[in-house]
């Protein structure tokens, strides 16, 4: 098992296929992220060197925001809706508080 960007990849996947595992990279941005570093889409994971996987991380950490980014963000987003108090705040305040407080 290799993880890249906190997302468990199997070795037997091909790159492209395996690539999109990471949250926050689709299909689109591996197959960029495949052309920046010259790897072909059909190469397997367990094939790649410590060095290819070493510039995966690297590529994907400086130019795309992946797992804990996107999770912070979101949760950002979520307190702004309750704190302006819209209907959409108002159901996910709901959803929190039902989830504190026990059923009767």
């Amino acid at each position: 098992m290799l993880y890249i960007s906190g997302a468990r990849l199997v070795g037997d996947e091909q790159v492209r296929i395996a690539s999109t595992k990471i949250v926050g990279i689709g299909p689109k941005k591996a197959i960029q992220v495949r052309y920046r570093l010259g790897i072909s889409g059909n190469i397997k994971i367990k094939e790649l060197t410590k060095y290819q996987i070493d510039q995966i991380e690297q590529i994907i950490g400086q130019d795309h925001v992946v797992h804990w980014e996107l999770k912070r963000g979101e949760r950002a987003d979520i307190e702004r809706l309750i704190s302006i108090s819209c209907y959409r705040g108002i159901r996910h305040q709901e959803f929190i508080v039902s989830l504190v407080s026990p059923a009767k």
